[in-house]
């Protein structure tokens, strides 16, 4: 368009019963009960479905309920509309129609990945199948639209309207990937309508024989703990979101369901949330707890040394009553000033308040990890 916009207005009065008795204050309305009672005169008031009428003859009509009347009135009153609409004034040099691009930022719209894994029978591999889910309750639809989805967590300052918008990843069918600012853009390579009140999924990348490692993990929290229990072991699969492992690509966040075989149909088996997830770098589900594998936790021993030295030993036993010799991964919490004092299984330290221990445990067997931790106060 050649020209400006000098001013622009949001009118959102829209039509409604009470609003049009508002604006017929002062005005001549017509009442029409069950049996075609008229009542006809002045509007005097209007609140809460009551309304005050003045008669021809100067007489009033107190009116407590609406509800065995219509009401008549001659037009709809000036200001009032039928939806929200946006009215420009335009300075242009020129008359007749001009083409116009728009943008704008609209509520009700959000987008989110979801992802279906398939495991082979080994626990080895899977299939993973990556979609879109565009929620449009925007109040419009979008007929043959240019899709462009950004993925990343883009700051916006919020209010009650509103929609935190999330991201996504294409393929090289459907969606063109480019970096974009912080973040990563994906431009679907066909018009798309989006209707009102519709949920549309787009597919979104399919990858396929994806090595996986299946890992068994129990988390012991020492800091806090006391006194004994027996615990659920998590189920965890992980694999590496890299090239030459069939992937390698920018994985939005979403929620990962995982599926495995029978030997008749899929079964489900679990799902997790995964964050935004760059390529090169590490998948991580927790898909559920261990039927078979059995945690016994017990604090063995809390002593203290001093008025600022503790001693603390834990044993954890551990039992395998499933057919395959396995490992267990234990992620133990220590806290901070602290000094592993004895331990009858090796361990890692995986940040300045946790260690890793590897514990195998044979085929219908038990066993047991004995660490004796010291705390400086």
């Amino acid at each position: 368009m050649k020209g400006e916009v000098i001013e622009q207005n949001y009118q959102y009065d829209l039509v409604g019963m009470d609003k049009i008795l508002q604006k017929y204050i002062d005005n001549n309305i017509s009442l029409y009960g069950e049996n075609n009672e008229l009542i006809e005169g002045k509007l005097l008031s209007s609140m809460s479905n009551q309304l005050v009428i003045q008669k021809k003859d100067g007489g009033l009509t107190l009116l407590p309920n609406l509800a065995k009347y219509r009401v008549s009135v001659d037009k709809l009153p000036e200001g009032l509309i039928t939806k929200p609409t946006l009215l420009w004034l335009v300075k242009t040099p020129s008359s007749g129609k001009q083409d116009l691009e728009i943008s704008y930022q609209t509520a009700g719209l959000n987008w989110h990945a979801e992802y279906v894994a398939v495991l082979n029978d080994k626990d080895t591999k899977t299939d993973l199948k990556a979609w879109v889910s565009i929620e449009n309750n925007s109040g419009t639809s979008y007929k043959d639209a240019k899709l462009k989805l950004v993925a990343g967590n883009v700051n916006r300052i919020k209010n009650a309207k509103d929609i935190q918008i999330r991201g996504g990843r294409g393929n090289e069918v459907l969606f063109v990937e480019s970096s974009f600012f912080e973040y990563h853009l994906y431009d679907l390579q066909k018009t798309t309508t989006i209707n009102n009140n519709e949920t549309k999924q787009i597919s979104l990348f399919d990858a396929a024989n994806i090595s996986v490692m299946k890992k068994y993990l129990y988390r012991s929290d020492d800091y806090s703990y006391s006194g004994s229990s027996q615990n659920k072991v998590a189920v965890v699969v992980e694999f590496e979101n890299k090239a030459q492992n069939n992937l390698g690509m920018s994985m939005p966040a979403g929620k990962v369901r995982l599926y495995k075989s029978d030997g008749g149909a899929s079964e489900f088996i679990g799902e997790d949330m995964i964050d935004h997830t760059p390529k090169d770098e590490k998948v991580k589900l927790k898909i559920g707890e261990a039927f078979d594998i059995v945690a016994e936790e017990t604090q063995l021993e809390n002593k203290k040394i001093t008025d600022k030295i503790r001693e603390t030993t834990t044993q954890i036993k551990l039992r395998n009553h499933k057919k395959d010799d396995l490992f267990v991964d234990v992620e133990k919490f220590l806290g901070n000033n602290w000094e592993v004092k004895e331990s009858n299984y090796g361990y890692e330290i995986k940040d300045a308040s946790t260690i890793m221990l590897k514990i195998p445990v044979k085929t219908d067997s038990e066993s047991i990890l004995t660490i004796k931790v010291r705390y400086s106060y």
